[in-house]
């Protein structure tokens, strides 16, 4: 990420990480918005759902052996490139017993590894960039203050950016785009 913030005419590229247990789910409805809406002018986009890149269970491995981690291939590999390509990571994730989704907190865990790569400079590649988030929950937002917090302090030990979370109030499939406060706030979201 850091290469990618360097040049000021450098465009940004936002990757969008789709970790609905649905397809077309509230979250990625209210993201889907607020990218139309808001993104900043020349900004590239990805949207990769976190479900159809399944990683494995996460093994922590730092104190077994050498402490290393075998080399990420698959779907480890194009997930750490496509992050590692990123100057903006947005989770786009429900609210799901007051966290991440399953998906979304394997792929953090998964850092963990990542962090210890040789050759990767994980944590070198992520400072500077920005983390974003977009979640929809039935119920009061303070709900979300776990799932806030995740993210928010994630930017934080990474050197990152915290964007801020865009919240939306649903259940059903569409409920979101009732929601006008999460409407209107979608069309500036990621222009702060």
């Amino acid at each position: 990420m850091t290469d990618q913030l360097s040049g000021a005419d450098a465009p940004r590229r936002f990757l969008f990480l789709d970790a609905s247990a649905r397809p077309d789910g509230n979250s990625v409805r209210l993201a889907r918005l607020a990218a139309e809406s808001s993104l900043p002018a020349g900004a590239e986009q990805r949207w990769l759902r976190l479900d159809d890149h399944p990683l494995p269970p996460f093994r922590d491995l730092r104190h077994i052996g050498d402490g290393g981690y075998p080399e990420p291939t698959g779907h480890g590999r194009a997930l750490l490139d496509a992050t590692l390509a990123a100057t903006d990571l947005v989770f786009v994730a429900p609210l799901y017993w007051y966290s991440l989704p399953t998906s979304a907190k394997l792929y953090l865990d998964h850092w963990s590894a990542w962090l210890r790569e040789p050759g990767v400079a994980f944590r070198d590649g992520m400072r500077g960039g920005t983390i974003w988030g977009v979640t929809v929950l039935a119920g009061e937002g303070h709900l979300a203050e776990p799932l806030i917090g995740t993210l928010r302090l994630t930017a934080e030990y990474m050197g990152m950016r915290w964007g801020g979370v865009l919240l939306g109030n649903g259940t059903r499939p569409g409920d979101v785009l009732g929601d006008e406060r999460a409407l209107i706030a979608a069309k500036s979201f990621f222009e702060g």
